[in-house]
């Protein structure tokens, strides 16, 4: 079995439950929004024990750790969506550097969401977990329409927008 038909298959064993919903709730979560949430998820998880492993087996000061298991998952999630969720087969260069600009995009958004409501009074941690919803909702637009987009009117988005909207 390749590895394009093994990511196909992985993806649909994570995201095929949808595909059962009721017409009106696919909707309003399409397969690869799904498959989004479920990936980060996992990529956190994955940040999470990189950076606890770091911490206990070396010496390297907490900005050094925090930046190299923040790396290694993004880069994860870059490949993992790009394969299993979003099955893109555009030229990987170009999303790199789009999906690198999102990374930009998502720490300025997060700082920016965070500082400006906790400086309106709200308390730091809801402001975070809002800075935190915001980000995930310019990181999962973003990298369907742009950073995992094929050429306009191919690929899967083609199908799946379309059964969404006729269900």
């Amino acid at each position: 079995m390749g590895a394009t038909r093994l990511a196909e298959r992985t993806g649909d064993l994570l995201t095929g439950w949808v595909d059962r919903l009721p017409p009106r709730l696919r909707r309003f979560l399409p397969r690869d929004l799904v498959g989004f949430a479920m990936l980060g998820g996992f990529t956190l998880s994955v940040d999470l024990a990189l950076l606890v492993l770091l911490r206990r087996t070396t010496d390297l000061p907490l900005p050094a750790a925090v930046s190299i298991a923040y790396l290694a998952a993004f880069g994860l999630n870059f490949v993992l969506n790009r394969t299993v969720n979003f099955r893109s087969h555009a030229p990987v260069g170009r999303q790199v550097v789009r999906y690198a600009l999102v990374a930009v995009g998502d720490y300025l958004l997060t700082v920016g969401v965070s500082s400006g409501l906790a400086a309106l009074g709200l308390d730091f941690r809801v402001a975070r977990l809002a800075a935190s919803f915001t980000v995930a909702v310019f990181t999962y637009a973003a990298s369907r329409w742009w950073v995992f987009r094929d050429r306009p009117g191919t690929g899967p988005d083609r199908f799946t927008w379309r059964a969404d909207r006729d269900g």
